[in-house]
């Protein structure tokens, strides 16, 4: 029904303090959007979803050579910011039953 190529949560000092604020930072395919992210959620882990941020990490930047050419590389995901409704959360580590 709806595809989802990659789809990653991020576990960082940043993302563990929105989770107060009921707010997961996911990573996803780069041709995802925001509605397809948002009914996967809502099936996937039966939980609301209020809203849905998005952005793309800034470039990283690779030194090649003893000319210190800088080559920049594209990040082939998108990080998703999900918001959940009061009372509703995403378990952080997947049972068996998900899987």
């Amino acid at each position: 029904m709806y595809e989802v190529q990659y789809l990653d949560l991020v576990l960082t000092e940043k993302s563990v303090n929105l989770f107060q604020k009921n707010q997961y930072i996911l990573n996803v395919d780069s041709g995802s959007n925001k509605t397809k992210i948002k009914n996967w959620i809502e099936l996937f882990f039966n939980v609301k979803v209020i809203g849905v941020n998005s952005y793309r990490p800034p470039q990283k930047k690779e030194k090649r050579g003893n000319i210190k050419q800088i080559m920049k590389h594209r990040m082939h995901y998108k990080r998703m910011i999900i918001t959940l409704k009061p009372g509703y959360s995403i378990p952080l580590f997947y049972s068996k039953k998900f899987i």
